[in-house]
């Protein structure tokens, strides 16, 4: 192997560290909030498209559950905070 190769692997070694440390925001369905509460939350907290918030409210109504951000730890534990501040139910996995 030659210095630039070695390089080039060390670079994408580096690069799939940091992307395994991905994280999945979950909202779990309950009986509670309507569907436009779960919508307008989700567009408010995650920044979600209308559309991208429907489907998800759709997914989470009939699947029980829907990942509705990915992102670092970091990234999601505000999100998740808000989430419940808005009485959603709520978790990073």
């Amino acid at each position: 192997m030659n210095w630039d190769t070695e390089i080039l692997h060390q670079e994408e070694v580096e690069v799939l560290e940091e992307s395994t440390d991905l994280r999945n925001l979950v909202v779990y369905n309950d009986d509670v909030n309507t569907f436009d509460h779960v919508i307008n939350t989700l567009i408010k907290v995650c920044g979600h498209s209308v559309e991208q918030a429907e489907q998800c409210t759709w997914l989470i109504h009939y699947k029980g559950k829907c990942t509705v951000k990915v992102g670092s730890f970091e990234e999601l534990s505000g999100m998740c905070t808000s989430l419940h501040d808005k009485d959603l139910s709520a978790d990073i996995q």
